[in-house]
């Protein structure tokens, strides 16, 4: 398999420093992989452990990507795909940071859609500082979406994604993503729905190697209680429900979404499609961000993340836990296996 990409993250934030981790505690996990950012902050944030009490790892410049497997474990091998950001003050909000982690995404989505590596892993970034850089996209997500749509030649809107937050636990599929909470209500329609049991089934069956079971959350408390609190899911969501499985999809619901997730997660389903943002997200929070993943589904390419932020408030404090990132390289491996077995 090809080696996979981490971008380094906002410099401001963990993601310099949980990278460090990664390689230091699971030499075998992260061998063949590379970090795409910069090498000065990726040593500072290495040599920024010995601070600590705790060892510092080599961090190693390397000029292409097949060099990434032939640097010695437990050494970090680092791209230099961007500009070297300046002023960047740990914690903060800043320009540079954020055109820092942009550019290193940009980066790893144009190489992996060329079928330059196997996957991506994207290290944290805070939307202020993306912005702030002139970045218009609310996050990862919108700004993978963008790049694969510019490289297969197609508008955004034929290039559909949609979040998926795993641990071992559950899974949760959302319906849509960034947004307020009132304009997700309104973006619960039934060609939405319909669309995200569509890609949850494509995707997780490539990876399960069968085809999932999917529960759908509903809308409403008590999905709605036969209308007595709410339509939507009598008018949209069992609409949607009821044409994929006329597809041959393996879809159930619409559930009271104070429970279906607690079904989900003692194994009766694969997957719980949840109708907005944090209706889907606070449940596999809940059980553990240590283990949480981020993974987008939908694209022409294999890309995690760790299901936490920048955490500016412990940035360069030498506190900042691995393990989210670990889990997202991991099943980084697993899926891009599963999909060069498929091919």
């Amino acid at each position: 398999m090809k080696p996979i990409a981490i971008t380094q993250g906002d410099p401001a934030g963990i993601g310099p420093e949980i990278i460090a981790k990664a390689f230091r505690d699971e030499a075998d996990l992260t061998r063949a992989c590379f970090v795409v950012g910069d090498l000065a902050m990726m040593r500072q944030a290495s040599q920024s452990l010995a601070a600590f009490g705790r060892p510092a790892v080599p961090v190693a410049l390397i000029e292409s990507i097949e060099e990434a497997g032939s640097v010695p474990p437990r050494c970090i091998p680092v791209l230099q795909a961007i500009a070297p950001p300046l002023g960047v003050v740990p914690g903060q909000v800043g320009a540079a940071a954020g055109r820092a982690a942009g550019d290193a995404v940009v980066w790893a989505a144009r190489a992996a859609l060329r079928g330059d590596v196997a996957a991506i892993v994207t290290a944290p970034l805070h939307k202020e500082s993306l912005h702030a850089a002139g970045f218009t996209f609310p996050g990862h997500t919108e700004l993978l979406q963008a790049e694969s749509a510019a490289h297969l030649g197609r508008p955004v809107s034929d290039v559909p994604v949609r979040m998926m937050l795993a641990n071992e636990e559950l899974r949760t599929v959302l319906v849509s993503i960034h947004m307020s909470l009132r304009h997700a209500i309104e973006a619960v329609r039934f060609d939405g729905v319909l669309q995200t049991l569509r890609i949850t089934h494509a995707a997780l069956g490539a990876a399960l190697g069968k085809a999932p079971r999917i529960a759908v959350a509903g809308l409403n408390p008590h999905a709605g209680e036969g209308g007595l609190f709410g339509s939507e899911e009598r008018e949209i969501i069992a609409p949607a429900i009821a044409a994929s499985c006329a597809e041959g999809i393996d879809a159930h619901g619409p559930y009271a979404p104070d429970t279906v997730f607690m079904r989900a997660r003692t194994g009766e389903f694969d997957v719980v499609v949840a109708m907005y943002h944090d209706q889907g997200l606070i449940p596999v929070k809940y059980l553990g961000v240590e283990q949480g993943v981020n993974v987008t589904l939908g694209l022409p390419l294999v890309r995690t993340s760790p299901d936490h932020g920048t955490a500016f408030d412990i940035a360069g404090k030498g506190i900042a836990d691995p393990a989210s990132l670990l889990a997202a390289i991991r099943m980084a491996r697993a899926l891009a296996s599963a999909q060069v077995s498929g091919g």
